[in-house]
């Protein structure tokens, strides 16, 4: 048992260790990036060996096999430059043969006029951009300290006529040891998929064959060829233990390392100290050591109650992310274990 935990340490310290070549902006479906849950944006992001809720689904699959009761989840956030962020989850405990989970993502915005170099004002037309993630989640405990999970997903893309998909998979394990008051370690591997290309009616257009040439075709059509772009892959490996631990009062800190293939590697490091299980405080700092990184600061608090005249409980939680020289970020979500 020592010596796989120092195995694990070692590999923990060495993502953050060695360097790589930054890749910013060389990946599509960005908005796969943004991490969902008022309760994990609030830890910083220092989710992937907590994954205790059915925000799991997007952190770490694997979390969800210790689930008993059915669980949903809505999210959303006001994002940056006038954006929206929504993500949606339903977790389904299946017994013995492991439990389910469902989710849907999606990044809008309000539609916007078409301009032209001829028409800076607007041509009279509007267009739109959004994208969407569809996934199915599996997980299994396959004992009692460790679990396993999968999830297969659906991603799209789209701006004005164009549009662009891909599938992808993800996979995560949890194990819980009974070192420093349960201690947790969790790794993920996110959006390992198809590389998305653009396809769509406004790629199509008409040349001419030669414009010094009096009298020839204008009219022969071409498709403009667009490139491939990879899915942003992620890496993560996190640990997290409860400090403090009684009847009353509970300090849970955590830490993850983060590996992407388009970016440098960075940490998130978050905590959260709860009141007989019913008020939650939670504080984080997300992409620690990363170069050129705007803000990072969060800071959350949440409260837990059960329903009247049931068994069942609802949790309401708001987080705040702080970006910089960019537009601070405000989050809500809802969770109901019934």
């Amino acid at each position: 048992m020592k010596i796989n935990i120092i195995m694990i340490l070692i590999v923990f310290a060495s993502v953050t260790t060695f360097s790589q070549v930054s890749k910013v902006g060389t990946t599509a479906a960005d908005f796969l990036e943004i991490g969902p849950g008022a309760v994990a944006t609030g830890m910083g992001g220092a989710f992937v060996s907590v994954a205790n809720d059915a925000s799991a689904l997007y952190w770490n699959p694997s979390g969800i096999a210790d689930f008993t009761k059915n669980e949903v989840t809505i999210f959303h956030a006001n994002w940056i430059a006038s954006t929206n962020f929504d993500y949606a989850a339903l977790v389904l405990p299946l017994g013995e043969i492991g439990n389910i989970g469902f989710s849907f993502t999606s990044f809008t915005m309000a539609d916007e006029m078409v301009r032209t170099v001829d028409l800076p004002e607007g041509t009279g037309e509007f267009f739109s951009a959004g994208d969407i993630a569809v996934a199915l989640s599996y997980a299994r405990k396959l004992t009692d300290r460790f679990s396993i999970g999968f999830t297969a997903k659906y991603i799209q893309e789209s701006i004005w006529h164009e549009s662009a998909s891909a599938i992808a998979i993800d996979a995560g394990t949890i194990f819980r040891t009974d070192l420093f008051n349960g201690l947790t370690i969790g790794a993920s591997l996110s959006n390992f998929g198809t590389q998305m290309k653009l396809y769509g009616s406004d790629i199509r257009t008409f040349n001419r064959v030669n414009p010094n040439l009096l009298g020839s075709n204008n009219q022969i059509p071409y498709d403009v060829e667009l490139d491939s772009w990879d899915l942003p892959l992620l890496f993560q490996i996190g640990v997290s233990t409860n400090i403090i631990k009684n009847d009353d009062y509970r300090l849970l800190i955590s830490v993850d390392a983060l590996h992407p293939n388009n970016n440098y590697e960075s940490m998130n490091i978050g905590g959260q100290f709860s009141f007989r299980e019913f008020l939650f405080i939670r504080g984080g700092f997300r992409n620690l050591f990363l170069a050129d990184s705007e803000g990072g600061l969060t800071l959350g608090i949440g409260v837990n109650s059960k329903l009247l005249f049931s068994d069942d409980f609802v949790s309401f939680d708001y987080a705040y992310r702080n970006f910089g020289r960019l537009d601070n970020v405000h989050t809500l979500s809802v969770d109901i274990k019934f």
